[in-house]
């Protein structure tokens, strides 16, 4: 077979944040804070404070592989770990505070942590834990000296900010293999233990061009908030596509009621919002109770699990806000099928779109689904076939990080990943899920 004889270069996590502060330099991240008010920094700030992270964590110890964890609400520092965590050769082991303790205490242990970040408010939530947890583990709160917690049992804790104080803006970001491990999501269901879905600097960069290419509310500009948590799949992939594009992020802390997300939303102009049902009742009820909408909010895109028809309705018909839904699981890192609309189908009337929009969505590029019968024979995508949802693709996982018994259990012969979840599918690909086979998952706060 004749090779291209074009140049080659791995697909590296830190060329998005150095792309986007060249790029897209006054592109921003307002985030609202737990010391109080809004924070900002332009990603050509962000991507400086970073490169003194970097510096700081190879001051720590942190070797390329080793597992860096992060207990902590959507904010600047906690995206800021995001890419110098990766960018260095480690792993960006994000953690569910909402988890039982035994949870907890597994998912930590499992991963061999080295580092723990951790939110101010969670500092207490840390402190009961540690016990739990391996003894060489060293703690970061992720705070100012001013704001530096005065928690027992967590005397010997770093503070973020004293510990990029002195580095350097300068560093040389490394080279290497593009399938080397970025980041590490564990996936709880109600039995057994969370099995991790390790993801790689290509599969990450795959998902970034994925969503700017499938979704068309990732543009340059666009102020998108994030309610998804960063530690729900890496906030189902905004961290990555949003400086990509030049779309600016809004940070919502940990406070996601109707209430607060109304004012965050009206303060800072947000025009597009990702997150889970349950999110938007809040925030609905919440619209109703003032007579008005965020007066930029335009669009929600809504996961996790599926909306029903009258909130899609709700948001559609009394409020102008046009919705997406989107399917996924942290296997498919996580974004599986995006329900974008044809130009054709844009045209439909309203009832006939929102009838289209109570499915899952079509399956993003490179993304491909089969349903199979109880033996393992394909069936039609003729929309009336139910069958066993299985997928595969460049954002898929290969199996579970040091878990080959869950490998074994999740994929066919073919390897192709066996999602749990039974479906059909039309012949124009639109996705609809029926029911799950057995456990339940839990996806952005809900089972």
């Amino acid at each position: 077979m004749l090779r291209g004889m074009m140049m080659t270069g791995p697909m590296m996590l830190s060329n998005i944040i150095e792309y986007a502060a060249e790029v897209h330099p006054k592109g921003e991240i307002v985030s609202a804070t737990l010391e109080g008010g809004l924070h900002r920094e332009s990603y050509a700030e962000a991507a400086r404070r970073i490169r003194r992270l970097a510096n700081a964590l190879i001051r720590l110890g942190v070797k390329p592989g080793d597992r860096v964890a992060t207990m902590a609400w959507n904010g600047y520092r906690h995206f800021e770990l995001y890419y110098a965590i990766s960018g260095i050769g480690a792993v960006c082991h994000t953690i569910n505070p909402r988890l039982f303790p035994q949870q907890l205490a597994f998912i930590v242990s499992h991963a061999e942590d080295t580092h723990l970040f951790f939110d101010l408010n969670l500092a207490d939530l840390v402190a009961r834990m540690r016990p739990s947890w391996p003894a060489g583990l060293r703690y970061v709160v992720m705070t100012d000296a001013a704001h530096r917690p005065e928690t027992p049992g967590l005397e010997d804790m770093l503070v973020y900010e004293d510990l990029i104080a002195g580095e350097s803006e300068l560093f040389d970001w490394p080279e290497f293999d593009e399938t080397t491990a970025s980041a590490l999501c564990y996936t709880s269901g109600t039995t057994g233990n969370p099995k991790g879905a390790l993801y790689s600097h290509r599969s990450t960069m795959l998902l970034a061009f994925l969503l700017s290419s499938s979704v068309r509310d990732i543009d340059r500009g666009t102020r998108l908030l994030p309610v998804v948590p960063l530690f729900h799949v890496n906030a189902w992939g905004l961290p990555y596509s949003a400086p990509l594009t030049g779309a600016d992020l809004i940070m919502p802390g940990p406070r996601l009621d109707g209430a607060t997300l109304f004012d965050l939303m009206e303060t800072t102009g947000t025009q597009v919002s990702w997150g889970v049902p349950t999110v938007w009742t809040g925030l609905l009820a919440e619209m109703a109770a003032r007579g008005a909408r965020p007066r930029a909010l335009e669009s929600v895109l809504i996961g996790g699990s599926a909306p029903s028809q009258t909130m899609i309705e709700d948001f559609e018909y009394r409020w102008d806000v046009r919705v997406t839904q989107g399917w996924g699981m942290t296997e498919t890192s996580p974004v599986g099928a995006i329900g974008w609309l044809t130009p054709d189908e844009r045209l439909m009337p309203r009832n006939a779109q929102i009838a289209i929009k109570t499915h899952a969505g079509k399956r993003c590029f490179g993304v491909s689904l089969k349903i199979v019968d109880d033996e393992g024979r394909r069936l039609p995508h003729d929309d009336l076939a139910t069958g066993h949802l299985h997928v595969r693709g460049g954002t898929v996982i290969s199996g579970y990080f040091n878990d080959p018994e869950a490998t074994a259990r999740a994929f066919d012969a073919d390897g192709w990943f066996a999602t749990g979840d039974i479906a059909r599918i039309s012949p124009s690909g639109l996705l609809t899920i029926v029911d799950r086979q057995k456990d339940l998952v839990k996806s952005g706060g809900e089972w």
